[in-house]
């Protein structure tokens, strides 16, 4: 089946297969959101420990899905991984050394005797729930505003700057996505805790932090989509590559598949606010996380089709990177396609598991029962 396809059909398909384990990534961040919450949301060590343990449930799904979306880069587009994390390699070592943060927060900040202490084990967490976070969001905001790389015929690429990434942070747009995905996390976190945890003190406060980032996270997306429609982009065609304006919304406005998934996915986050903040609901957290994931793949989708790159170089125009000349093979494409038949198997078991881990909301004695909680 895969191998009779064309190989641009193959890449546009890949390319949706990774706007969709970035959706994936985008709703499981409010791991990350919880974290930076947990000062506010903990009054007592009872409390964080509650929080901690709801957050401990998920923070693996989420790394994974992290670890999948960028596997999913290296396996179908290669050369764009490696001139992106080859090339801009400081902040995505910043990127990774804050998930390693995570990881060893986790395991160790329960742990007797620990040299660090439980406080700096909590501030590393707090440190990979917001740094982390906007770092992601400028990371992925130079998909659309470019990296400063040349590369030559043989693909070999390099990059021009010294900072190495760093200068992304520099671009008020790339900022302004790291702060709405920040916020959006904190959003989402505190929708989850509503709906995940059975004491009523840190679901009233949940609720009352939810008013500010929400106001915080619609701010900073409406900044964005302001951006990001009335920017330039870079498409190709014959003729090589060119800057074209406003070619992002030029995108939008031709296919009405993605204007009606942004439209439907921003309306969810907003009606999960709403019914949140105003009916006193307690399952916001689902409509938010479908919205979210609609959102983020319609995003993703105003590049690699419509023969707009997915890699602007800020260096040299002709250096672009596009989902044609930067993917692999037929083969290994074709390949890969039979694996990612299994995806819908694989979400289906996470959706069980969460599904048993949920059936209750977690309490206090829960966790004081469980000798190994984080």
């Amino acid at each position: 089946m895969f191998e009779k396809m064309e190989l641009l059909t193959l890449q546009q398909y890949w390319w949706f297969i990774i706007a969709v384990l970035g959706g994936l990534f985008a709703f499981m961040m409010f791991v990350q959101g919880g974290q930076s919450l947990l000062g506010r949301l903990g009054k007592t060590e009872e409390e964080k420990d509650l929080i901690i343990a709801s957050l401990g449930r998920k923070w693996e799904l989420g790394f994974t899905s992290l670890v999948l979306f960028g596997g999913a880069l290296f396996a179908a587009f290669p050369l764009f991984y490696a001139v992106s994390f080859g090339g801009a390699y400081y902040a995505w070592m910043a990127i990774l050394f804050c998930f390693i943060l995570q990881a060893v927060s986790y395991e160790y900040r329960k742990k007797p005797d620990n040299f660090l202490g439980q406080k700096v084990y909590e501030k590393f967490l707090y440190l990979n729930g917001s740094l982390g976070i906007i770092l992601v969001g400028v990371a992925l905001g130079t998909l659309y505003t470019g990296g400063n790389f040349i590369k030559n015929e043989m693909n070999l690429s390099s990059w021009t700057l010294s900072s190495h990434g760093l200068e992304a942070l520099l671009n008020p747009f790339n900022v302004a996505l790291g702060f709405t995905l920040f916020f959006l996390a904190r959003a989402q976190a505190g929708l989850y805790f509503i709906n995940n945890i059975a004491e009523a003190s840190i679901t009233q406060r949940a609720r009352k932090q939810l008013r500010y980032d929400a106001i915080f996270f619609l701010g900073f997306f409406l900044m964005v989509a302001v951006m990001l429609f009335t920017m330039s982009g870079v498409g190709y065609g014959t003729n090589g590559f060119e800057v074209v304006n406003y070619l992002f919304l030029h995108n939008l406005i031709s296919s009405p598949l993605i204007l009606t998934g942004l439209i439907l996915g921003a309306g969810l986050v907003v009606f999960a606010f709403y019914i949140t903040l105003f009916k006193n609901a307690a399952k916001g957290v689902w409509f938010s996380g479908v919205g979210t994931i609609l959102t983020v793949i319609s995003l993703l989708s105003l590049l690699g089709f419509n023969h707009t790159a997915i890699y602007p170089s800020l260096s040299d125009l002709g250096s672009s990177l596009t989902i044609e000349n930067s993917s692999g093979s037929h083969y290994t494409l074709s390949v890969m396609s039979y694996v990612s038949l299994m995806v819908p198997f694989v979400l289906g078991y996470i959706y069980l598991v969460w599904r048993s881990m949920d059936k209750t909301k977690i309490t206090h004695k829960e966790v004081q029962a469980d000798h190994h909680h984080y």
